[in-house]
């Protein structure tokens, strides 16, 4: 019978992962370390709305027996892109809205009354004049519809028109109850889609663009008025 040789080989198990896997293992701190700097990252970016264009100087609430009037006094700074654009001869938009909202504990907050204005400030290059239209009611394509319009020599002396708010009726004779909890609902801002559409595609995302100024008044001014 012959002799029969046996040889036996032992590799050591290689320990260190494969080379497809090795960059999917990252010691926790390194990962916790990366998370930190995109929130710094993301914190930094200044949102399109942070910055403010003018601000509510003055807001009254009138109560009166045909129903609640609204004054303010506003102060508006208007961004250079929209200033570009006036000279250009492109009209420039705005809207003032006001709600009441009624504040209910067991339910969401419901609106008893609203109002919205409408405004159109234009430059005439021609003329080199301004000029201010006011409606109650959205302005039409084809320019028809009620409507209240001022020239100006300034544009300082246009906005002086658009800043002053007397005497706005928001809410009729019985819209509003006395010993309720109520909320008002300021906000003066730029209508975007009223622009022509190439400025709409670039205004959206763009602080030049982004003029809104608000504020909220609780309903228990004007009952202590009564």
């Amino acid at each position: 019978m012959g002799r029969v040789n046996t040889t036996v080989s032992f590799t050591p198990c290689c320990t260190r992962p494969p080379p497809e896997r090795a960059g999917l293992r990252r010691p926790g701190w390194l990962w916790a370390a990366l998370v930190c700097l995109l929130a710094l990252w993301i914190a930094a970016i200044p949102p399109a709305h942070a910055q403010q264009h003018g601000e509510i100087v003055e807001l009254q609430l009138d109560p009166l027996p045909e129903g609640l009037y609204l004054s303010a006094t506003l102060q508006l700074e208007l961004p250079e892109l929209v200033k570009d654009a006036l000279y250009k001869g492109i009209s420039v938009f705005f809207i003032t809205e006001a709600e009441v909202v009624r504040q209910r504990w067991y339910w969401s907050d419901k609106v008893v009354a609203q109002a919205s204005r409408f405004l159109r400030l234009s430059y005439q290059p021609l003329t080199r004049r301004w000029r201010v239209v006011q409606s109650s009611t959205p302005f039409a394509p084809s320019g028809l519809g009620v409507s209240l319009g001022q020239n100006f020599d300034t544009l300082q002396d246009a906005l002086a028109s658009m800043q002053r708010i007397a005497r706005w009726k928001i809410a009729d004779e019985g819209q509003v109850d006395e010993g309720v909890t109520y909320v008002m609902n300021f906000q003066f801002r730029l209508d975007t889609s009223q622009l022509p559409r190439p400025l709409q595609i670039g205004a959206v995302g763009r602080s030049g663009w982004n003029m809104v100024l608000a504020r909220s008044v609780p309903l228990s001014v004007v009952e202590a008025a009564r």
